[in-house]
């Protein structure tokens, strides 16, 4: 070995002593390329911080200690990592990390490799985004977060199409599971509103794919959880962004008159006349006279105003319809009597809209608000056991009977629950994201809730549990949308009649098995060949 080399190896490998395996990956490498990858190895940090931060996500309910953290400086850092790995021949696993909000290990490598994507937007190469006003698209890395964005995009009077409710999260992140909001029944999610992608498999290629290039690993990696590459860049639909915002919340003490009337407000999406963006809330009866007197809507008198109609009604619950009417300067002097005509057609309890008037930022950002509230009070980094769910709308009714004044009646207050529908045919289903098949219409249900106090987490299992069981039991079709099962048949029927083609893409883009292997979806690395048993 070269003396130079050598120096280099010592230096490399002594900040790793109690980690052999890098040791031997160095060792084995240096014959063919060893600067190289000596410098690939350098980028990999094995300190006690840097591994517990990366050994747990935003759920706190699953915990997997990888190896070391990737600190990439660009793209093709990811790809020599990655080249790194399948040249081994016990390859080590590998899952790109954004902000690491996932629930149930996505962000996760037990005994591999995270690669800390934000890394790239520090140092040399900077924020990464490339804008065409005329064409109404960026270009941004898999690595920005969404609120950077907005404020990127904002400089030059457009926005993208559809958001997420909270925007402290990464391109990468959203676009690898759906990315849903209160746009969503216009413009379908988020993966419905990209024009381009560079991936990097599980080969160590790095792939620009679309519509009309590559189109198999396009529409893979689109709600694909990470199975078959690491986005590193999307091209992201753009249109005019407004200035302004009226948010309204709207109250409903009976499910029926509450589905119908959002079913109502989604039924012509494009006519312009209605919200731009529709959403809904169930608040159960203990969580408005228990629950936390706080609110990033409601002033306290609001509150009390909405636990005093739960008190006078009996409701099991009070169901909120949250909508909002974009607008501009030239548009503001009649956006006050839009709204006014719309709520005329709406069966709400009478007295119970409320209406504020916000900046299009000030709306976006509510929930990072809500963030700060919640760390202030130390009720941020505690375990979120979220279950989110697709319904079908045959079913909806159904569902609220069984779950909201069934297993969860009588349910501490603790957290969000959202429930809002969306148009099947704003989605693609050739992307790996699945949705409740054969009706037009389906709801997103979120169970949002975090455990703050002893025994909370198991309560909440449990309840999640009963859930799931309570829809297996009565058929109710519905689908997990980030999503998490126990073991391989589970997968197996939550992706039904996509299995066969995603396996057969997992065998072809990430043979070894090396991508995401926290979710357990397909075989892991050093085993058979991915997706070998799935068909």
């Amino acid at each position: 070995m070269p003396r130079v080399c050598l120096a280099t190896f010592l230096m490399v490998t002594s900040f790793l002593p109690t980690i052999n395996h890098f040791h031997m990956l160095a060792t084995n490498a240096l014959a063919d390329d060893d600067i190289f990858t000596l410098d690939i190895v350098s980028r990999i940090h094995t300190d006690h911080d840097s591994i517990a931060k990366a050994s747990s996500d935003f759920g706190h309910i699953v915990e997997a200690i990888p190896n070391g953290v990737f600190h990439p400086t660009s793209p093709a850092d990811i790809v020599a990592l990655i080249r790194l790995s399948i040249s081994q021949p016990k390859p080590f696993t590998v899952v790109p990390r954004g902000q690491g909000h996932s629930a149930r290990g996505q962000a996760l490598a037990p005994g591999g490799i995270v690669i800390d994507m934000r890394s790239m937007g520090h140092g040399d190469h900077g924020y990464r985004a490339n804008l065409s006003s005329d064409q109404l698209w960026v270009d941004v890395g898999g690595e920005q977060l969404w609120i950077d964005v907005l404020h990127a995009t904002l400089e030059h009077g457009l926005a993208p199409r559809i958001w997420t409710d909270y925007l402290h999260i990464t391109i990468g992140g959203t676009l690898s599971n759906g990315g849903i909001g209160g746009q969503a029944f216009r413009l379908g999610p988020q993966i419905s509103n990209v024009h381009e992608l560079d991936v990097v498999t599980g080969m160590g290629e790095m792939i620009t794919c679309s519509p009309d290039k590559n189109t198999d690993l396009f529409f893979a990696a689109l709600g694909g959880l990470g199975q078959f590459g690491v986005i590193t860049r999307a091209r992201i639909a753009l249109e005019p962004a407004p200035k302004r915002v009226l948010w309204v919340r709207i109250a409903y003490t009976d499910v029926e008159s509450f589905t119908r009337d959002q079913e109502l407000l989604i039924s012509n999406p494009s006519s312009g006349c209605g919200f731009d963006y529709i959403e809904g809330q169930v608040q159960l009866n203990r969580t408005l006279t228990e629950g936390r007197r706080s609110s990033s809507f409601f002033s306290a008198s609001e509150l009390d105003q909405l636990a005093k109609l739960v008190l006078d009604t009996g409701s099991t619950a009070i169901y909120y319809i949250e909508g909002a009417m974009y607008y501009n300067d030239d548009t503001a002097s009649s956006v006050n009597q839009k709204l006014e005509r719309l709520l005329e057609e709406l069966n709400f309890v009478p007295g119970f809209a409320f209406v504020r008037d916000v900046s299009y930022v000030e709306f976006l950002d509510r929930v990072g608000r809500e963030e700060r509230k919640l760390r202030a009070a130390g009720a941020w980094d505690v375990p979120h056991p979220w279950l989110n769910l697709f319904v079908p709308r045959s079913r909806i009714l159904n569902f609220d009977a069984g779950v909201f004044k069934g297993i969860l009646q009588d349910a501490k207050p603790a957290g969000l629950v959202l429930m809002y529908p969306m148009n099947r045919d704003r989605w693609d289903d050739r992307m790996t994201t699945t949705t409740p098949g054969g009706e037009d219409v389906f709801y997103a249900v979120g169970l949002l809730r975090s455990a703050v106090a002893a025994g909370d987490l198991e309560r909440l299992e449990r309840e999640n549990a009963a859930v799931l069981a309570f829809c297996d039991r009565e058929g109710v079709g519905c689908r997990q949308y980030l999503p998490h099962h126990a073991s391989r048949d589970g997968w197996r029927r939550h992706f039904g009649e996509k299995w066969g083609r995603l396996a057969a893409l997992k065998r072809r883009y990430d043979p070894r098995g090396i991508l995401a292997p926290g979710q357990g979806i397909f075989s892991a690395a050093g085993g058979d060949e991915a997706g070998s048993d799935s068909l």
